[in-house]
């Protein structure tokens, strides 16, 4: 069995998702604002039941944060998950640099700082800001910092999973493996 391909999978999909996460959120809110600028008839009548286009907005933001909430939330949790077997099947392919062993390691890192303090601090923040007035700052204001922190946080491990994948493609990290005996370049030299 190939780790090397194994490790590569497991860090594509990490990538990917982290880019299909990120596309996901922000869709969320603005098909709050598409659905509002022409809703069907029906749908009219029913915003305005419910107080009008503000109270209507209000509402589906909420819903849309709920469900960005969840959905980061069950995305950590994978990305921990993923982490671990990326380390674990990079060290078993031979793999023991320490750029291999240690850009995963940050990435893991990095998500578990995000799951275990960002992602409950935005949370509180943003459930306390949901239905509260605009305009007030001072709750908003530090919503919006943690929120760019754990922006370039995402943005960091991007760049460090694409790093890591240019580091295994390229040629000497499969010549180190040929000198180890491990991995599938050293059933060629032998």
């Amino acid at each position: 069995m190939d780790l090397t391909r194994i490790s590569t999978l497991l860090l594509g999909a990490w990538i990917g998702g982290c880019v299909f996460m990120d596309l996901v959120a922000t869709q969320n809110f603005r098909s709050v604002d598409r659905l509002l600028a022409s809703p069907p008839a029906p749908m009219a009548e029913r915003i305005k039941a419910i107080g009008g286009h503000d109270a209507a907005r209000a509402f589906l933001r909420y819903q849309a944060s709920e469900l960005n909430r969840q959905y980061f939330t069950t995305w950590e949790d994978t990305q921990i998950v993923l982490g671990l077997l990326l380390i674990f099947t990079l060290f078993m392919a031979g793999h023991r640099d320490g750029v291999t062993i240690w850009l995963p390691s940050l990435m893991l890192a990095v998500t578990l700082l995000m799951h275990f303090w960002l992602t409950p601090e935005i949370t509180r923040l943003g459930r306390g800001m949901d239905f509260m007035p605009v305009g007030q700052a001072a709750t908003s204001t530090q919503f919006w910092v943690l929120h760019g922190i754990y922006s370039a946080l995402e943005l960091i491990k991007l760049g460090w999973g694409v790093a890591l994948g240019i580091w295994l493609m390229l040629p000497r990290n499969n010549k180190q493996l040929k000198e180890t005996g491990v991995g599938p370049e050293a059933d060629k030299v032998a």
